[in-house]
Parts: structure tokens; C-alpha cells; sequence
């Protein structure tokens, strides 16, 4: 059963199956955060965390949950979001479930870009990983084209500029001081340590400018999902409408890294998981969103819990992303695309 939702500039059709779907994946999205908020070395009672958020508590508590957990939290949703629906965007574009910017070197680029930029300047990294991610895009596109976009051959292609640029950015790590390297080398597996509410106002106020271009992209991507003459037909300028898709998608991809690293896989997986949630054959750019944010959260919480060592969250989202991975290979190699 269809639902509209309409205003005075935008109406917006949805099913009720997606609305109920959205609801529990927010559920879901809520109780890991306040169960993040609970977990860590400093025990702290249900009460406490509602009287540290209003600031009730004394210097020691109200420092642990309004300085150090809320803005790791924050950021974990913010980026897990950006990266879903970049995730989304492009495997609706490209009708494709593998060309995900983590898989096609968009992120790789974009991870590239900001750490050579913090070994150059000491800062920039927002700049740097909008840089390299557009030029990630540029050259998997450029490299793929043959008398138009072959998606098969630009998953295959990004797949190699993805694994080019990750050894470039080993390859820069080995040129800089040990105890740089080392920091550098957790933030390129994706982590979350050491999150501030200057990271928090980076992630958000980027959403936050996105989003009227995201809701737009709703509609022209779920006719994306047609062939191109279909498309046409339709009055959709295709070029304009891919470069929108794929310029919104890499800012998308920059703000995650610049706040929380590379974190593999999170892109990749929340699209596929959100079209099978909702179904209907919709883009489903906000229902990966809380996907997203879910998985990165989860990932984080099952890295702070690992007992005497602090792993990354990469480590954890990576290990959620892989058997997905697999059955999407396994799937795409039934249907013949391979």
C-alpha cells in the first residue's frame, strides 16, 4: 500500500512497508547508541547516562558521556549514513549491487587524497579526500568507458584502482615518521577513537547541505533502474543526472572519511540490505542510511568491547561486509554477469 507524504514544495511517495521498515531500523539505530553510551571501562547505571546528558552528573561522569562517547556516537551515525547512501546511490545508477564506491575505488580515492594531504600540509582532509575521490571517479570512468559505461567492466576496473590506490597509500605511510605512521595506519582501517563535536558539526552540517539534493535524486534514480531509452523517454537527462549522482555520492564519501576513515564495506552492504528490507524496487537512498548507521555502530560497540586491546571499527565493519560480498558474487554469477 502506497503512502504519499506531501508538502507545499515536495511530494514524496513511499510504501507502508518502508515506512514500518525505516521505524524499526531507527529502533534498532537508538538502542545500539544508548547501548554504546552504556558500554566502556567506566560503568554507568541507565540514570546516569540521563543525567549526564542534561549535564547533571559530576565533572568525571559528565566528561565520559558528553565529551568522549556522545561525539564518537554521533560521528559513528553520521558517517555509517553518509556512506550508506552513497552506497545506494551508485548501485541504483549503476543497476548493479557490487559498484559500491568502496568496491570501485571512490572511497579508496577519497582515503588517498586526505592522507596525502595531512602528510603535505598537516590539515586539509576534508579538501583532500573531495579531491581524491573526484579523481578516483574521473579515472574509473574514464578507464571503463568503451562506447559507453559498461558496468561489469567498471566494477572490474575500479577493483584495480582501488587495490592500486590502497598500496599508494601504503607506500606514502612507509615515507613518514613511525609514531605518524602507526596513527595514520588505524585511521585508514576506519576508527572512530578520539571523536570530537568538531567532527560531529563536519559529518552533520554535511548531511545536512545534502539532503535537499538527496531527496530531488529520489525520484530521477528510480528511474535509473530502466534502460537508457527508457530513461530518455521519460524526459531524464541522463549525463547531468549521473554526475549528480556520482559528484553527490563522492561528497558523500569524503565527509565519512574525513571524520572516520575508510571504514570497508559499510557502503557496500547497506544498499543490498535496505532493497531487501523494503523492496519494491526503490532506490532506497534513506532506508541504507539507518542501515549504515546501524552497521557502523554495531561494529564500533563490538570493537570497544574486545577485552585489553582497542581495535578499530573497520576491523568489525569488514568482517560484517565480507559474506555479503560473497553472496553478492554468488548471486551475480547465477544471473550470468559475470
Amino acid at each position: 500500500m502506497n503512502v504519499t507524504l506531501q508538502t507545499k514544495a515536495l511530494s514524496f511517495q513511499t510504501t507502508r512497508r518502508a515506512v514500518v521498515a525505516c521505524l524499526l531500523l531507527l529502533t534498532i539505530t537508538l538502542a545500539v547508541a544508548f547501548l554504546s553510551l552504556k558500554a566502556g571501562a567506566y560503568p554507568l547505571s541507565v540514570s546516569d547516562l540521563f543525567r549526564g546528558l542534561i549535564g547533571h552528573l559530576d565533572d568525571l561522569e559528565n566528561m565520559i558521556v558528553r565529551e568522549h562517547r556522545l561525539p564518537r556516537i554521533l560521528v559513528a551515525i553520521g558517517a555509517g549514513a553518509a556512506f550508506g547512501m552513497a552506497g545506494a546511490m551508485m548501485q541504483s545508477m549503476l543497476r548493479n549491487p557490487l559498484a559500491s564506491p568502496d568496491v570501485i575505488g571512490f572511497t579508496a580515492g577519497a582515503n588517498f587524497g586526505a592522507l596525502l594531504c595531512v602528510l603535505i600540509t598537516g590539515g586539509m582532509v576534508v579538501m583532500g579526500a573531495l579531491l581524491g575521490g573526484l579523481g578516483a571517479a574521473i579515472l574509473v570512468t574514464l578507464l571503463a568507458w568503451q562506447n559507453g559505461l559498461n558496468t561489469t567492466r567498471l566494477i572490474l576496473v575500479g577493483i584495480g584502482i582501488n587495490l592500486t590506490l590502497g598500496a599508494g597509500a601504503d607506500l606514502l605511510l612507509s615515507w613518514t615518521d613511525e609514531r605518524i605512521a602507526a596513527d595514520m595506519a588505524r585511521w585508514l582501517t576506519g576508527s572512530l577513537n578520539t571523536r570530537s563535536y568538531d567532527d560531529v558539526a563536519l559529518i552533520w552540517g554535511g548531511i545536512a547541505l545534502l539532503t535537499p539534493l538527496l531527496a530531488w535524486l529520489q525520484f530521477p534514480l528510480a528511474r535509473l533502474a530502466m534502460n537508457d531509452d527508457t530513461v530518455t523517454g521519460l524526459g531524464i537527462a541522463l549525463t547531468p543526472t549521473r554526475l549528480a549522482v556520482a559528484g553527490t555520492s563522492v561528497a558523500l564519501v569524503a565527509l565519512s572519511v574525513s571524520v572516520a576513515g575508510p571504514l570497508p564495506f559499510v557502503a557496500f552492504v547497506a544498499g543490498p540490505i535496505a532493497r531487501r528490507i523494503i523492496r519494491g524496487g526503490r532506490p532506497a537512498i534513506f532506508a541504507a542510511a539507518l542501515v549504515g548507521a546501524a552497521v557502523t555502530l554495531i561494529a564500533d560497540l563490538a570493537a570497544r568491547s574486545v577485552p585489553l586491546i582497542q581495535l578499530p571499527a573497520g576491523v568489525f565493519t569488514a568482517l560484517i561486509g565480507a559474506p555479503v560480498l560473497l553472496w553478492l558474487l554468488v548471486v551475480q554469477f547465477r544471473k550470468g554477469n559475470f
